[in-house]
């Protein structure tokens, strides 16, 4: 455990980002199951409309550190290039 006030700061801070990262990828991964799941099902209309929010998701996870830009990067790409081929 922690000794000092500055590890301890640190060890707080920690968990706090954890659990925001965490948050922020079980959403991201929610609505790219759901964008998925609309590609399967020939869903034009829902894919249009989850892309923009998958797309500011991971802009921002990105932004902040979440995951890593290329990955970010290469998920969008992938998910648009799918939803353009309906």
């Amino acid at each position: 455990m922690a000794n000092h006030k500055s590890s301890k700061k640190r060890a707080k801070q920690t968990i706090t980002r954890t659990l925001r990262n965490k948050v922020q990828k079980t959403e991201s991964r929610t609505v790219i199951k759901a964008l998925r799941n609309a590609i399967s099902t020939s869903s034009k209309e829902e894919a249009v409309a989850l892309l923009p929010k998958l797309q500011s998701l991971l802009g921002t996870m990105a932004s902040k550190g979440v995951i890593k830009k290329n990955n970010a990067a290469r998920r969008t790409s992938r998910l648009v290039q799918q939803v353009k081929n309906l």
